[in-house]
């Protein structure tokens, strides 16, 4: 994993993007010099369903006020943002790509949330925190990243208490087919690690967790990017810019990275899943 790494970091890695979405939201009226977490949600929920999603996610966890969450691959921090917020939780984000963490930093600070989050870089497959660390734990579309499930299931058991929870969102394959690559994780398939539901079950269970809830999402996300191509179509057809949204943080080949991973959701081979795990 350590020569994939940091091509994967470099996939994720885009030259001045806190200032894109700075700019993007300022051309939509939001005061960016009074930020709030909320303004960033169209921008910072880098995953199928954005804040949407993490809400159903989070909801099912039973989070108590000022646990310890950790965010495993947290990107710019939307989803550790919202917890904080939403639940009063207490959380630590943990991203492969530095300049995430370093946006995630800043934009936690421009919020007013930088006593709620912190954000370090390292990797999920041998995470720098210390055994029983976290209450609880959250991983968002960063599994199709990692080789190794078994491995990241025996580090989240090892930092999290016993009876912690464990909210997995990835994208998992439902059945064969041929992929087409790039994706929104994936410039080819040297770095995409798409598994089943049940390697994460078999991965979850050998490192002591139960599953006390699993659920498949592909219409939820089928829908979500009929809208995302729809906000898209109508900015280009008045001349604007499109709104901003997950395509700011794909670069450049966004399009084409939703559409092939559209047509992988509507060819019934990939879905978002969501898995809550319970340590014990």
């Amino acid at each position: 994993m350590a020569t994939m790494e940091p091509g994967i970091a470099r996939h994720y890695d885009i030259s001045g993007l806190e200032e894109r979405i700075i700019a993007a939201l300022a051309d939509t009226g939001v005061d960016v010099a009074h930020l709030r977490a909320g303004d960033l949600e169209a921008a910072d929920e880098f995953h199928i369903g954005g804040v949407a999603a993490t809400k159903e996610l989070v909801d099912q966890m039973d989070l108590k006020p000022a646990i310890k969450l950790l965010d495993i691959g947290s990107g710019i921090g939307g989803p550790a943002r919202f917890v904080a917020n939403n639940a009063g939780a207490e959380v630590t984000g943990i991203d492969l790509t530095q300049s995430y963490v370093d946006i995630a930093t800043s934009l936690s600070k421009r919020t007013g949330m930088a006593g709620k989050t912190r954000f370090v870089q390292g990797s999920a497959l041998g995470m720098p925190f210390a055994d029983d660390s976290f209450d609880a734990a959250i991983i968002l579309h960063v599994g199709m990243n990692l080789p190794d499930k078994a491995k990241l299931m025996s580090e989240t058991a090892r930092v999290l208490k016993p009876g912690g929870v464990f909210a997995v969102y990835d994208v998992m394959r439902l059945k064969d087919g041929a992929l087409t690559y790039p994706l929104p994780w994936a410039t080819d398939e040297t770095m995409s690690f798409v598994a089943t539901p049940d390697d994460y079950r078999s991965a979850a269970t050998a490192a002591g967790f139960s599953v006390t809830a699993e659920r498949p999402r592909g219409a939820f996300a089928i829908k979500f990017f009929a809208e995302v191509r729809a906000r898209m179509t109508a900015a280009q057809a008045e001349g604007k810019k499109p709104p901003p949204g997950v395509g700011l943080i794909m670069g450049e080949d966004a399009r084409t990275k939703i559409a092939n991973l559209t047509a992988a959701l509507e060819g019934g081979i990939l879905a978002p899943v969501e898995l809550i795990l319970r340590l014990g």
